[in-house]
């Protein structure tokens, strides 16, 4: 059976960018990533993404807009391309990783 699951950042969500389609699903909702077969460096970095992603967030003002500059969202992108594509290397087979972060 193949295992679907969406990657995107959440306001307050610190230690996953991982959620699965089904809110009962064994890996949990959003993902707890020890559950997932992936390394413990994949673990780690993602958690880093979370938490760093918060602070992109005006937390006086959450619908303003954000306090990072463009290098820094940019840089911030391509840390999360890659780690996307470490997710979907080490999962393999079987897996769907569909990022729906915005654009």
């Amino acid at each position: 059976m193949p295992h679907h699951l969406r990657f995107f950042f959440e306001a307050g969500v610190t230690d996953t960018p991982l959620w699965p389609d089904d809110p009962d699903s064994p890996y949990g909702y959003p993902c707890e990533l020890e559950r997932l077969p992936i390394s413990q460096a994949t673990r780690t970095e993602l958690t880093r993404l979370c938490e760093h992603y918060q602070s992109s967030i005006d937390w006086e003002y959450p619908p303003g807009p954000s306090p990072w500059t463009q290098e820094q969202a940019r840089l911030f992108d391509q840390q999360a391309d890659t780690a996307l594509q470490a997710v979907q290397r080490e999962l393999g087979n079987g897996w769907t990783v569909d990022d729906q972060r915005q654009p």
